[in-house]
């Protein structure tokens, strides 16, 4: 029975000195590492391109704004030189429509095609023709078209892009 009073009578000593000693023993939390590794609220790719390099900035229905500057209608885009076009569908693009790549020099690596709103299908004289000048052909939807032109532009890389407006289907 002693034992038994001695040990009620310690018990609400032990439990305080365990609560003082499990304090010190938690471990504090660690800092967000959600916050340590996310720096693309640093990094702002748009913003930083040097003002002679073209980057498509927005599209509309009926063009695209380049470099703060509003284009109606279709674009011809060749490294930083940027040309009003002549096709409004992607029926219209011919090889003569892009006669211009038989004279440039140097030749882009890659034609990127921006079908309007939706992509189309390229025909095989169009195809053989961007072939023959030494370029590659993506053909895509004229939102993507812009966003790989600005993407290769400004890795530095020869690259040109046939933007029809993407209202157009």
């Amino acid at each position: 029975m002693a034992l038994r009073h001695k040990a009620v009578k310690t018990l609400p000593a032990l439990l305080r000195s365990l609560k003082k000693d499990g304090a010190k023993l938690q471990t504090p939390q660690l800092p967000s590492l959600r916050r340590a590794f996310s720096l693309y609220d640093q990094i702002n790719l748009i913003d930083n391109v040097p003002e002679d390099q073209l980057r498509f900035q927005e599209y509309y229905e009926t063009g695209f704004k380049v470099n703060g500057i509003i284009y109606e209608g279709s674009v011809l885009c060749v490294g930083n030189l940027l040309l009003s076009w002549s096709p409004k569908k992607i029926s219209e693009v011919t090889p003569d429509s892009l006669s211009v790549f038989r004279i440039l020099r140097p030749i882009p690596e890659i034609l990127i095609l921006g079908c309007g709103k939706y992509i189309e299908p390229v025909s095989p004289e169009l195809r053989s023709f961007i072939r023959s000048t030494g370029m590659k052909l993506e053909a895509v939807d004229s939102r993507n078209a812009a966003s790989t032109y600005n993407i290769l532009n400004e890795e530095g890389r020869i690259v040109a892009a046939a933007l029809i407006p993407y209202g157009v289907s």
